[in-house]
């Protein structure tokens, strides 16, 4: 059994080694509360004992008089995230825990945000659409349960929950289908989390439906939809559907088409993604893929949950359903 140096008084995280678990599942042993198994509760207690781990009681209720946090990054300018924080906040208050908001926005990078809830306190950090790379992530985790949502997670200690984008941009290709259209444009979301997996979306149904789906390169916003549009408008290339990256991006599309005098959806059908409260809008009424924002944030937070308590959850990826409003419409429909 290893002992502590000598002199050295043991730690939390020593005794978690020489268990082979995590530090949060040493805390939740000596705490005396639900997450451990009889067996993992007694192995813990032994090794601490043999080790001559004295848990600081002091300290011990500090933490608790903090606790019960999870802290959550999100970028202010995408209104599904927004969405997101709001269903976050109600999930986690279903369980007993509060949540603390650091924002993403032009003049903070997501470090910087993180940096903020790292010295919060926080059991557990919920990244929306987090844009780090796995390196980055694994950091992230090595200091705290983390999960990211809206993407997948390529670091082995950060968990993620997220929507099935190929199945999704699939529904939205297969509605266009449905209407008759053979021509369709993905504006896809340039470097943007989830834009890989809708773009492979795109191409697989259209080779699933035999139709031509072309990419054309944009990104998630207003302004990227927007400029999309103008150069198929310019090329004289404009198709009969569209699916953008995301709402905000198909708000562009459809901002542009309209000011061009094209019918929509007499002559160009559009889809947006995310079923954001901004497709919603009266002018709007927007066609789209609804993530299920509530849905997620219920797993995000169940999933922070698990890994304060010591567990390895599996990535979650929920199944998007397609949602049809008065931007889509039969192929050749325009009067």
């Amino acid at each position: 059994m290893p002992k502590s140096k000598p002199g050295a008084t043991p730690k939390m995280a020593d005794v978690a080694r020489a268990a082979g678990v995590s530090p949060a599942l040493v805390s939740i042993v000596m705490r005396g509360v639900g997450g451990a198994s009889d067996e993992t509760r007694a192995r813990v207690l032994r090794i601490a004992d043999e080790l001559g781990y004295v848990p600081d009681r002091r300290a011990q209720q500090l933490r608790q008089t903090a606790s019960r946090l999870i802290g959550v990054t999100f970028e202010v300018q995408q209104t599904f995230h927004g969405d997101l924080v709001e269903h976050l906040y109600a999930a986690a208050a279903e369980r007993g825990y509060d949540v603390v908001i650091s924002a993403v926005a032009p003049t903070r990078t997501e470090r910087e945000a993180l940096r903020t809830l790292l010295r919060e306190r926080c059991e557990a950090i919920v990244m929306v659409g987090s844009r780090l790379s796995d390196n980055e992530l694994h950091e992230i985790g090595s200091q705290l349960p983390a999960v990211v949502v809206a993407r997948a997670s390529g670091a082995r200690d950060v968990s993620s929950v997220r929507s099935d984008d190929i199945a999704g941009v699939g529904l939205a290709i297969e509605h266009l289908v449905s209407l008759g259209h053979r021509d369709i444009v993905h504006i896809d979301g340039s470097d943007a989390p989830g834009s890989v997996d809708r773009r492979r979306g795109a191409l697989d149904a259209g080779h699933r439906f035999g139709v031509d789906v072309r990419i054309v390169a944009g990104g998630p916003t207003e302004a990227s939809g927007a400029a999309a549009t103008r150069g198929l408008l310019a090329a004289g290339s404009l198709p009969s559907g569209v699916v953008a990256f995301n709402d905000r991006c198909a708000a562009g599309v459809l901002d542009t088409l309209i000011r061009a005098g094209v019918d929509v959806p007499g002559t160009v059908s559009v889809v947006g993604y995310d079923d954001s409260r901004l497709a919603e809008l009266s002018y709007l009424q927007l066609t789209t893929v609804s993530q299920n924002a509530s849905e997620l944030s219920r797993s995000a937070i169940d999933t922070a949950l698990a890994l304060v308590s010591g567990l390895h959850p599996d990535p979650v990826v929920l199944t998007p359903r397609l949602v049809v409003r008065s931007t889509t419409g039969p192929v050749g429909a325009a009067v």
